[in-house]
């Protein structure tokens, strides 16, 4: 019992300094990004930033709905991301951590920041002051548009993932093989067997 208290506050410190890494990766992308462009072009980066937040919480929940035994069966056959799949599902807590809590909570503050500039470039295009009725008008249109669109796409994505859960990590598994095998990139899912076995459907 204290050993995994131990680890779980280990994988705790672990994740909150990533977070911490790729909050302030993220922030400086988007910075550079948004830097000089014009309001269309910085509507267009919110979009991907929530399309990206979108997608990783639709790989996590797949992670944690999907069952080990179709890809036994598939790494029996020898198919490319059978075996990474398999490391999904015994991870599938911090793998969804990860997806979920680390990529879609960064990508949801980085929106709501971009959101910010894009609204203040659109009201000194269209004359408006800062600090106007208008811009105040336009910042709850659009607020509310991109957390519409986020609520509405990770519902969608929610239901895709449990239905589909088992292509959706495969698919993971076969960009994982790639990355670890073939570029040589070591990523967090590790060889070890912890997490219990999920039971074939």
């Amino acid at each position: 019992m204290k050993h995994s208290f131990i680890k779980s506050i280990n994988w705790s410190l672990a994740i909150a300094v990533i977070t911490l890494v790729l909050a302030a990766i993220f922030s400086v992308i988007s910075t550079l990004l948004l830097s000089g462009v014009t309001w269309a072009l910085g509507m267009v980066i919110v979009f991907i930033i929530v399309l990206i937040g979108i997608f990783f919480d639709t790989i996590g929940v797949a992670a944690t709905a999907a069952n080990e035994g179709p890809f036994h069966a598939m790494a029996s056959r020898k198919l490319i991301g059978a075996k990474h799949a398999v490391k999904i599902t015994r991870n599938a807590d911090r793998f969804a951590n990860f997806c979920n809590d680390v990529i879609g909570d960064i990508a949801g503050i980085v929106s709501g920041t971009a959101s910010a500039y894009v609204v203040l470039q659109l009201s000194i295009q269209l004359g408006h002051g800062e600090g106007s009725l208008d811009q105040f008008f336009i910042s709850v249109l659009f607020t509310s548009v991109v957390a519409a669109l986020t609520v509405g796409g990770k519902s969608i994505g929610k239901t895709l993932a449990i239905q589909y859960s088992t292509p959706i990590i495969y698919q993971v598994g076969r960009i994982l093989y790639i990355l670890e095998v073939k570029l040589k990139i070591t990523l967090f899912v590790n060889n070890g067997k912890n997490g219990k076995r999920k039971k074939k459907r």
